[in-house]
């Protein structure tokens, strides 16, 4: 029997010739990652264990993104922890404010994960890097100073549940409402431990953007972890990124998966997710007339160039309604300097949005856009669970970056279509 490119590449990693789901096993990690919120904790518990050095100083990666720039007195303190951490222990790639940016927009902009890699952060959305072909999945934070030390870390193999898309998404239809529409119909405990493996010609079709946004929503779904097997565009993608060997890993014909569901990409519309449960999805055609009072895009889900020029699409010689308060956040100083290279940056100033820094800001209910007692947001985040972004009697919809500047301009939920003709 085969092996899926989730087994493949876990039992590489393990010194294995196969693995089969269920076992567990005890692999070798290419990158640990921690956050300012995460990466204290396991700071402290990696100092508990005596050792006095990392197991290698290039594949421990501290991007401080949630609370940063510092908030409040609280969140410079956690950063400080990072900060006199990687000096001391000479992280090389530790992220200060400045060169930061939302981490899981970062690490594969920096080219800090290749294809057949296995990758564990401190954070439920390193299901990310999935997109490059890799083994990519969120840790506790004690599992993060066990693999800081040691450079291994366990799993129990998940089974995994093949996607296939078919068919050729409709205008304004990304990745972001392919993974939303998964969602809306398995639920989110619907793939909980398992791995969600995106496949079909739909898939092919889609820019790596669209790519990082599906395999970054698979915790969202409960899933292990989301992977993409590579192919031109990935390899397109890391050409000038990753410097180093890396292999591609493919799933086999006859490999054996839990399930297999198929969607036709061609009637999937823009899709909508109501409080407060990413799965509690609509198509923009049923949501009805929903006021805003606020709009938010950007975060680690939606936060890069295919997603800014899209919101810069629909903006672009339009204003927004003057109830809501628009803020966009580029994943990336990267993201923020080619945004204002290409114009886009101005294309939102005039339209009345407000531009941050790369930081995760308001998605967590951490800064820069807290949500009053009452209030609605429509955003581009992962997640819109009570009080996710503010006051517990707040609400937040999710929805894709065309769908959210649209919004934007018409202070209620929208199609993109009634505001470009």
């Amino acid at each position: 029997m085969g092996m899926t490119i989730t087994e493949k590449i876990l039992a590489r990693h393990a010194g294995l010739g196969e693995v089969t789901p269920g076992q567990l096993i005890n692999v070798d990690v290419d990158l640990v990652l921690g956050n300012d919120v995460t990466a204290p904790v396991a700071i402290q518990e990696f100092k508990k264990l005596g050792v006095n050095k990392v197991f290698d100083r290039s594949k421990v990666v501290l991007v401080p993104d949630h609370f940063t720039p510092n908030k409040d007195i609280a969140s410079a303190e956690q950063a400080k922890v990072v900060r006199d951490f990687a000096r001391e222990y000479e992280i090389e790639n530790y992220f200060e404010v400045g060169r930061m940016g939302i981490e899981h927009c970062l690490v594969p902009e920096a080219g800090l994960v290749a294809p057949g890699e296995v990758v564990i952060g401190a954070d439920s959305h390193t299901c990310t890097y999935g997109a490059l072909g890799a083994f990519s999945t969120g840790v506790g934070s004690t599992d993060m100073a066990a693999a800081m030390a040691t450079g291994k870390a366990w799993f129990k193999v998940p089974p995994t549940i093949k996607f296939i898309y078919y068919g050729t998404p409709g205008p304004w239809v990304g990745g972001k409402d392919l993974i939303l529409y998964t969602i809306g119909d398995i639920g989110v405990d619907g793939a909980r431990y398992k791995a969600m493996e995106f496949t079909g010609e739909a898939v092919e079709s889609l820019g790596m953007d669209h790519r990082f946004t599906m395999c970054n929503m698979a915790i969202e779904a409960g899933g292990k972890n989301g992977i993409i097997a590579p192919d031109d565009n990935t390899l397109k993608y890391i050409k000038f990124r990753v410097q180093r060997d890396y292999t591609l890993y493919y799933s086999d014909k006859d490999a054996s998966y839990e399930e297999v569901r198929e969607y036709d990409a061609s009637k999937i519309e823009p899709q909508v997710a109501f409080p407060h449960l990413p799965e509690n999805t609509r198509p923009i055609s049923q949501v009805g007339t929903v006021t805003l009072d606020q709009v938010v895009i950007g975060s680690c889900t939606n936060g890069r160039m295919e997603d800014l020029r899209i919101a810069a699409k629909v903006f672009q010689g339009n204003k927004v309604h003057p109830e809501v308060r628009t803020i966009i956040f580029p994943g990336t100083q990267t993201i923020y300097l080619q945004a204002l290279r290409e114009g886009l940056i101005e294309i939102f100033v005039e339209a009345g949005c407000v531009v941050s820094t790369p930081t995760c800001g308001p998605c967590l209910g951490g800064h820069m856009g807290i949500l009053a007692k009452g209030e609605r947001a429509l955003a581009t985040t992962n997640r819109n669970f009570v009080g996710r972004m503010g006051h517990p009697e707040s609400e937040v919809y999710l929805s894709n970056p065309a769908v959210a500047a649209a919004s934007a301009v018409l202070g209620r939920i929208a199609s993109p279509e009634e505001v470009c003709r």
